[in-house]
């Protein structure tokens, strides 16, 4: 994990299964941030992308997270949204599977991630110009 020296707010995601869970983010560079223990933390994982981004996969209680009534959604914020979209590109929920400037001042696409969880991926469209 990174050291933060900022307020964050960071996801803890319930999953039925956290194994697929963890494979479909390392998909993105989300990975454990140091070796540890299977044992320790068999119904809790955090993932890092190493550039400060991070998720929190928690075991779900049975029957709590229905995939296709999924409640749960994260937003990624990077300026890496291309980059991301290329690797995860069979996953895309959108039409044409890109991003796209969003009316709301995003650039951005979504994808369907473990569990059916809402999985949105954007930087703001304004920033993205200036780069």
């Amino acid at each position: 994990m990174t050291e933060r020296t900022t307020n964050s707010a960071i996801a803890i995601v319930p999953c039925n299964d956290l194994d697929a869970a963890e494979r479909w983010w390392g998909k993105l560079g989300f990975a454990r941030p140091r070796p540890e223990d299977p044992e320790t933390f068999a119904d809790y994982r955090i993932l890092s992308d190493g550039q400060g981004a991070e998720v929190h996969l928690q075991a779900a209680v049975p029957g709590w997270v229905v995939p296709g009534r999924n409640p749960f959604g994260i937003y990624l914020s990077t300026p890496r949204v291309d980059e991301l979209a290329a690797l995860a590109r069979e996953a895309i929920i959108e039409p044409g599977k890109t991003p796209a400037d969003k009316p709301w001042g995003m650039y951005e696409f979504a994808l369907a991630g473990p569990d059916g969880l809402l999985v949105r991926v954007g930087w703001p469209s304004r920033l993205r110009r200036k780069a």
